[in-house]
């Protein structure tokens, strides 16, 4: 089986880099719908056999858009598990704000996941998040027999978490790959209960300079 995870397209609120979880959510910037149709011209030769998305509407529009522009009958099921963080009082805070107020909150969150002490900022643990969304797709991948081509359309920090986790990566190196940017596509090959990882963060079908508020 291949699946291909897809970080939404870029918003208002990633361009003015404020936090966007589980709660939290601002419309595509009209960049992204190009972006998008960049994203479908790489996937056309691909077969997929169904889209996965979170209900969250940067989340769900993205895929609707990256199914009409590649302009077949793929069936998309939205399922709550592959939503965002819950990023509790962050949310909607812009990151340079919150790095002057809970700067050790903030530099685990980023970089050092082990030390993420979430009860401050009263939302969810990296360990909840791993569990929630791999489990989700361990039974998006047996709804769907272990084989085909499906895409799944989530968020940057949920995904990192998403997709090391089903690698078997611990907390400690959940970012060990780095971040994830929006419109990018992450390619992992399913077979007899392992997950491999084919691609990270692949953007060079989108033809631009990445800006630092493209990744998280």
């Amino acid at each position: 089986m291949e699946l291909y995870f897809v970080r939404h397209g870029k918003t208002e609120w990633n361009l003015e880099g404020k936090y966007q979880g589980g709660h939290g959510d601002s419309p595509l910037l009209p960049e992204s719908l190009h972006d998008i149709d960049l994203l479908a011209k790489r996937l056309q030769d691909i077969e997929i056999d169904h889209m996965y998305a979170s209900p969250l509407p940067r989340a769900k529009t993205t895929a609707e858009t990256l199914i009409k522009d590649l302009n077949r009958a793929i069936s998309l099921s939205i399922v709550d598990d592959l939503r965002e963080f819950d990023l509790g009082i962050m949310e909607g805070r812009k990151f340079s704000e919150l790095e002057n107020e809970i700067p050790e909150v903030i530099y685990a969150f980023r970089h050092q996941p082990k030390d993420y002490d979430y009860s401050l900022i009263q939302g969810e643990s990296f360990e909840q998040v791993a569990e929630r969304t791999t489990n989700a797709v361990k039974k998006i991948v047996a709804d769907n027999h272990e084989q085909g081509s499906i895409v799944i359309v989530s968020h940057g920090a949920a995904l990192v978490t998403m997709i090391q986790s089903l690698l078997g990566a611990k907390v400690d190196d959940i970012r060990k790959n780095g971040g994830l940017s929006n419109t990018s596509l992450t390619h992992l090959q399913y077979n007899n209960g392992e997950f491999k990882l084919i691609k990270w963060n692949e953007t060079g079908y989108l033809h631009k300079k990445l800006e630092s508020s493209d990744t998280i």
